[in-house]
């Protein structure tokens, strides 16, 4: 099979692009590296059926033909990280509107199979105990920054079901929770590799809002395994599917939790969150993905505890601070 990835040089994608080739799978991806790392596709470089194109996927013509040389593509590229989608809400919006109906409007020329990788942030501000794909989504108002990014993401998957049920365009579409591991940037709000690196360094160790935010965290090689169970099942098309993990823990113990397993003597603070964002901010109290759905489907169950997923980027934050800068950039 010949998979296009876009946003492959990013954290998930870079992921989910060597599982493909170590699976025998020939991989072009598609970055314009505004977010991704080239270092991020050390590994995948050295794959002969690895291909890589910086550029933006709203470049038609540069992505029409690498969809016209593909089977099937997984569609990763987007805005990410809450501080970025605040601090550019036009960006957001064009990369996840603009660039989704170009990869849909390109791939639908040949029934090019699509997977839509959207995010657990379109249930918005529901209060339900867990997220089910067919509820109700409560998105706040646009006044609040925070809600551009679920609202484009929102409008992604109508789009790409559009396409299902007018041009019989097969796609699927993954609502992706709260994903972390190793080589995720702290950059732009990602909480744990920042509290994980605060901790090393011996910094102070920072919570948003009172910490009493909840959320679920899935380690990035359960989240790629996911993806590539429904993209491989036919009978996955035109249906959104949760991917993620249900084990819930608050980001105050969150922050305890990477303390001890870093032994760290570092003090955590408290910050709210119109110091840490834009006055008015909204944030969701929990997130808890309803996994029967995909587990019917797949027979996918998280395979990594959260103490597992934290080790592993522990020791990959351990080794980066011992390590020339050079070297993994």
């Amino acid at each position: 099979m010949k998979a296009l990835v876009t946003g492959g040089a990013g954290f998930i994608g870079s992921y989910l692009t060597e599982a493909l080739l170590e699976s025998g799978h020939a991989v072009s991806v598609i970055d314009d590296l505004s977010t991704g790392r080239l270092g991020n596709l050390r590994r995948s470089r050295s794959f002969p059926g690895f291909r890589f194109t910086r550029g933006s996927i709203e470049d038609r013509k540069t992505l029409g033909r690498l969809v016209d040389r593909c089977d099937v593509v997984y569609h990763l590229a987007a805005v990410v990280g809450v501080k970025l989608v605040i601090e550019k809400p036009v960006r957001t919006l064009r990369a996840n509107l603009r660039g989704t109906e170009t990869v849909l409007e390109l791939a639908g020329r040949r029934k090019k199979p699509v997977l839509i990788a959207s995010t657990s942030e379109v249930y918005g501000k529901s209060l339900k105990a867990k997220f089910a794909e067919t509820d109700d989504l409560l998105i706040g108002p646009p006044t609040v920054g925070r809600w551009s990014y679920a609202c484009s993401k929102a409008t992604d998957e109508f789009l790409a079901l559009s396409y299902w049920k007018e041009k019989k365009q097969p796609v699927v579409i993954a609502r992706i929770f709260n994903t972390v591991g190793p080589r995720q940037t702290g950059r732009y709000g990602m909480v744990v590799p920042t509290l994980v690196r605060q901790a090393v360094r011996g910094e102070t160790i920072t919570v948003f809002g009172d910490g009493r935010q909840k959320r679920c965290f899935n380690h990035v090689e359960d989240t790629v395994s996911a993806l590539v169970s429904l993209m491989e099942d036919p009978a996955c098309r035109g249906q959104i599917f949760n991917v993620g993990n249900d084990r819930e823990i608050s980001i105050l113990d969150l922050a305890k939790l990477v303390k001890k397993m870093t032994r760290s003597r570092s003090r955590i603070k408290i910050i709210p969150y119109h110091e840490a964002y834009e006055e008015g901010f909204e944030d969701m109290l929990r997130r808890v993905p309803d996994l029967a759905k995909l587990r019917r489907r797949t027979g996918y169950r998280p395979r990594r505890t959260l103490e597992e997923i934290l080790r592993d980027v522990i020791d990959f934050e351990s080794r980066a601070r011992r390590t020339p800068r050079t070297t993994l950039s």
